[in-house]
């Protein structure tokens, strides 16, 4: 049995999780359960992320623990010609130390016998918290197991801990091999995004009924043929004023001629995501109110783009877009001055919420919303109450995460106009998204999903016969 591709890197992610347990420690990571779809079909296996960033091992049923001397046991299903017969073959527990570099493997099935036996005289036991369904009890059961035999002398760990607060932060900074398989995770959406963009306009052309699924199947296709297992999220694909619902799943609502559509989708790639939401007109040719709010909402991501750099506050980009959004809402009056004050006003009472009711991004990694925090772990201590002025709400903040290069984040403004009697007409029912995912340098940021343009005049260009 050859050894997974980059085996030695999931080794070294073991190892230096190892060096941070503390003394007599060891962790306790499952995969993912397998979950039926309905009767007795089941929903396509995808492995829990935080198993496969320390194995690369992608089967079902399977246990990792790891201890603070950087001794790595697998527990995972035994071979057995029958079961692979039906469901493919296994690793198995014999082959699985050469295959991923771990030290000792075991049949999933002795889990409940050996795992006493590996907590025994450890001082601390880390399982990531909250995440899996029933493992705190399949540990306390564990522990009991430990504890009946102290009259033998074996000592039960006195501690438990959230392996999440380790993994998160290691996870949080992407090495080479993660940026390199998401900058292709990327290329991929991106080409599924123009592809998508392309048929509306033909179809249009062509005077057929296009459907907000039709564009969604040649999103699916795009991921597929170039070698994604699958997408990273449900795509959104928002045709009209369905743009407006944040997050509406693509469906079978018309596209119409004049109208705008928002694709919000990006493919999954060996266990990495990517992220991308493009606006366009339908038929290819926006509107001249179309083209100011598209316009205003990518002169913000513009902004926000530019305050992407190491050193920078995750809030700086948010804050960069939503002076810009603020400021472009009372231009085009959508915010009445008279009403609402200054752009300093604006941002002051949030009034832009209306408009604007979401952040500017979100870590990206193995999952489309990935883990790490977004407060300072040097500055925790640090709290400052405000009250929300249209919540009434009181809230404690604290100092917002320092950017590291190597961090991934996407760059996602909107503007979302629902039809009111204060609103212009010709704003009614258009929803704007601009999302890119980028990685922290230096000096600044890398975009890795422009392949889709996002100038409104490349976009009428790439969707012209």
């Amino acid at each position: 049995m050859s050894t997974i591709p980059n085996a030695a890197l999931y080794a070294q992610r073991r190892a230096r999780l190892a060096a941070r347990l503390g003394p007599d420690a060891v962790a306790i990571v499952p995969t993912a359960p397998e979950h039926l779809r309905n009767r007795d079909s089941e929903f396509l296996f995808r492995f829990d992320s935080y198993f496969h960033y320390l194995s690369g091992f992608g089967e079902p049923s399977a246990w990792l623990v790891i201890t603070s001397a950087g001794h790595t046991t697998l527990f995972c299903n035994p071979k057995d010609l029958e079961r692979e017969i039906w469901d493919g073959i296994r690793l198995g527990p014999e082959a699985a130390p050469a295959a991923l570099g771990v030290d000792a493997a075991f049949p999933v099935t002795e889990l409940e016998q050996r795992l006493p036996r590996l907590l025994e005289n450890k001082a601390t036991v880390w399982y990531p918290f909250a995440t899996h369904a029933g493992l705190e009890g399949r540990i306390d059961g564990w522990l009991k197991a430990v504890r009946a035999r102290v009259r033998y002398g074996a000592l039960c760990p006195e501690a438990q801990r959230d392996l999440c607060s380790i993994l998160d932060e290691m996870r949080l900074i992407k090495d080479a091999h993660e940026q390199t398989v998401m900058r292709r995770a990327a290329q991929i959406s991106a080409g599924a995004h123009v592809r998508a963009m392309q048929l509306s306009a033909r179809m249009l052309r062509q005077g057929a009924d296009v459907r907000e699924y039709h564009l969604d199947a040649e999103l699916l296709h795009e991921f597929r043929r170039h070698g994604s297992q699958y997408p990273a999220y449900g795509s959104i694909v928002a045709a009209g004023a369905n743009a407006c619902v944040l997050h509406y799943r693509a469906d079978n609502a018309p596209i119409r001629d004049g109208e705008l559509v928002l694709i919000d989708a990006g493919c999954e790639l060996d266990g990495y995501a990517s992220d991308i939401t493009r606006t366009f007109p339908a038929n290819g040719k926006f509107t001249a109110p179309q083209r100011a709010l598209y316009e205003l909402v990518l002169a913000a991501q513009d902004a926000a783009i530019e305050a992407t750099r190491a050193g920078a506050r995750f809030t700086e980009p948010h804050e960069a877009t939503v002076r810009v959004l603020s400021q472009g809402l009372l231009d085009l009056g959508l915010l009445d001055h008279h009403k609402v004050g200054t752009v300093d006003d604006v941002i002051a009472s949030r009034a832009y919420f209306r408009y604007y009711m979401h952040r500017t991004g979100h870590w990206l990694g193995m999952d489309v919303h990935d883990c790490g925090s977004y407060v300072e772990p040097s500055e925790l201590g640090r709290i400052s109450k405000r009250k929300d002025p249209l919540s009434g709400e009181v809230i404690q903040d604290r100092p917002s995460r320092i950017l590291q290069a190597g961090m991934c984040l996407t760059i996602e403004p909107g503007l979302y106009v629902r039809p009111a009697e204060d609103v212009p007409r010709e704003f009614w029912n258009i929803g704007i998204r601009i999302e890119d995912d980028a990685f922290v340098t230096a000096d600044g940021c890398e975009l890795i999903t422009r392949d889709v343009p996002v100038n409104a005049d490349e976009i009428e260009a790439l969707m012209r016969p």
